[in-house]
């Protein structure tokens, strides 16, 4: 359930594990598909889609200090449109697989 995409300064691997879903849901106070739906729905706080990416980004395996540094310098006061489908795109794959979890046939 991993999404690989660029962000900041190169391609990153992002992925919502189950301990980075608890703490999304800790941040946040909302359970998981309270937080999907807010995001499809447009709902959502500014703080969410930074959220997502970082945990996203430490779910993927960068240390939490490099997800810290790279949220801090590519995801805030930067526009929502740039955020967004990322952040999107990480729940997604995390809520339905993605193409990149299929073994090939």
């Amino acid at each position: 359930m991993n999404h690989t995409a660029f962000f900041g300064d190169g391609e990153h691997i992002f992925a919502l594990t189950d301990d980075m879903i608890t703490e999304l849901e800790r941040i946040t106070d909302l359970g998981i598909g309270a937080i999907y739906l807010r995001a499809v729905n447009m709902q959502f706080k500014l703080a969410d889609l930074v959220e997502i990416i970082r945990l996203g980004l430490i779910g993927g395996g960068n240390t939490p200090e490099q997800a810290m540094h790279l949220t801090d310098s590519y995801a805030r006061n930067r526009p929502i449109d740039e955020l967004y489908p990322l952040a999107l795109d990480v729940l997604d794959n995390r809520w339905g697989g993605s193409d990149e979890d299929e073994p090939a046939t």
